[in-house]
């Protein structure tokens, strides 16, 4: 590799120099393995911006971006955390291997932010951490987020797969070519792409976000294009290979060995959808209750083995238990049950529904399990890991005629949790311990669980009455 003092670096032709030249404000550059990612960060920092902080997820691998940093601009990397100046530049160096590592850069300004290998953060680690690419002295200086990264190996990764949805996800009903500027926003709590013109929503004027993704090759990268570099990565089993040599975020989507439900028994349900399914009355409602905060109030609908597309409202518009038992008694029909989770939030919509005469059903996902896996030998640690392994078993190929509604948020929230054999059973991961690995609440896949509970209707009873069925009624 060449040695070049500060100022003095400069990008490859190809994908680099485009990456370099790009206008978007959050910017993908990767793929395959080898194309120059990690350089591409130190350049920008280096020649283009004043003040950048640049992110690994641990620090064993933060070193490494170091020790090219001096290697490339034979300056030193000093302190802990380490920072390197130079004239008017500085760049911080920072890893967040522990969850909440991320509140220690709350508040610091930087006009770059850097994420090498994007795929090891959590999505609300990334969008934490990007509010604040801001210029803090300079007016002139541009501000900007460049991400670098390969496929993800795990579904840990894989919201940058629909972050960058017209780029990267295949099945994208928009797609986008590379370096194409697309902008975006947040509405009611939602990610949505929108047009480059400012908007006014519920009063307050809207700029929107510019991305794009532009892939990366060994090929555009002459210093290791030459060696045998591309020679180990074509030797890589696959899919790791078409993931590394060719880029390809699609490719064999490996899961996790204790996922509960697999990949592709989800996505074959999604693939039954049809938008005219729904045969017969409504059976079941499924109502993940959000309160405030970034997360959303889901609301599940099933009509045999057919799920109903999900109504999702911002948690800001569910501030409390009657608004949350309102949005789901607005879709109710058929005198289908609602089934919602009772512990913390929950509890209050529950009692609401309670008072409307509602036919409404408490799950409590710590209580006791009431039944045994297909086989009739395996029993449950709980009642939430029952209502997931049966939903596990209802959606197996050989036998399942269960249509789910499309979306990559309910395939990723569905795909989630993790499960284990103990002396009392299956267990799923724990609600609390998934949000905290994921950074978000998996309300699209809760919702739909509940949904999938079979409860025997009932007649409408009056104000505050109730029965026995106003607790959790297994198949």
């Amino acid at each position: 590799m060449l040695h070049l003092l500060p100022d003095q670096w400069a990008p490859l032709p190809g994908p680099q120099s485009q990456a370099l030249d790009s206008q978007a404000d959050v910017l993908f550059y990767g793929g395959a393995a080898g194309g120059g990612k990690s350089d591409l960060l130190l350049g920008l920092a280096t020649t283009q911006h004043l003040k950048s902080v640049l992110y690994r997820k641990v620090g064993t691998e933060l070193q490494g971006l170091v020790d090219r940093c001096e290697e490339m601009t034979r300056v030193m990397v000093r302190g802990n955390p380490a920072r390197w100046k130079h004239a008017a530049r500085q760049i911080d160096f920072a890893s967040l291997p522990n969850p909440g590592d991320d509140r220690k850069y709350q508040g610091r300004p930087h006009d770059l932010i850097g994420f090498d290998e994007i795929t090891n953060f959590l999505e609300l680690e990334f969008r934490f951490l990007t509010a604040w690419n801001r210029n803090a002295s300079h007016p002139n200086q541009r501000c900007r987020i460049v991400c670098t990264g390969n496929p993800p190996i795990d579904a840990t990764g894989d919201w940058v797969i629909n972050f960058w949805g017209p780029w990267l996800n295949r099945d994208h009903p928009n797609p986008a070519k590379p370096g194409e500027l697309r902008w975006f926003t947040t509405l009611d709590g939602k990610d949505c792409e929108v047009d480059k013109t400012p908007f006014k929503h519920q009063g307050k004027i809207v700029k929107p976000v510019s991305r794009t993704f532009i892939p990366s090759r060994l090929s555009d990268n002459p210093f290791l294009s030459s060696t045998d570099y591309a020679a180990t990565l074509n030797a890589l089993p696959e899919p790791l290979r078409s993931k590394m040599l060719l880029g390809d975020f699609m490719a064999g989507r490996e899961d996790s060995t204790f996922q509960t439900i697999p990949t592709a028994w989800v996505e074959a349900a999604q693939a039954r959808w049809r938008p005219d399914g729904k045969k017969g009355p409504m059976d079941s409602v499924g109502l993940d209750v959000a309160r405030g905060g970034i997360d959303q109030t889901v609301v599940a609908r099933r009509y045999g083995s057919w799920y109903d597309e999900l109504k999702c409202y911002p948690g800001s518009a569910t501030p409390d238990g009657a608004a949350s038992a309102g949005v789901a008694v607005a879709v109710v029909r058929d005198g289908a049950p609602i089934h919602v989770d009772v512990i913390g939030v929950g509890s209050s919509p529950y009692d609401h529904l309670r008072q409307l005469g509602i036919h409404c059903v408490g799950i409590c996902g710590s209580g006791a399990a009431t039944g045994l896996d297909k086989s009739g030998r395996i029993r449950f640690r709980n009642l939430r890991a029952q209502l997931w392994w049966q939903f596990r078993e209802a959606l197996d190929p050989t036998t399942s005629t269960v249509s789910l509604p499309p979306g990559h948020d309910l395939r990723a929230d569905l795909i989630a949790p993790r499960w284990k054999l103990t002396q009392s059973g299956i267990q799923i991961e724990g609600k609390e311990e998934l949000i905290k690995r994921l950074g978000r609440s998996p309300d699209k896949g809760d919702a739909i669980i509940y949904a999938s509970v079979n409860t025997h209707k009932r007649q409408m009873f009056g104000p505050g009455e109730s029965n026995y069925e106003n607790s959790y009624n297994p198949w």
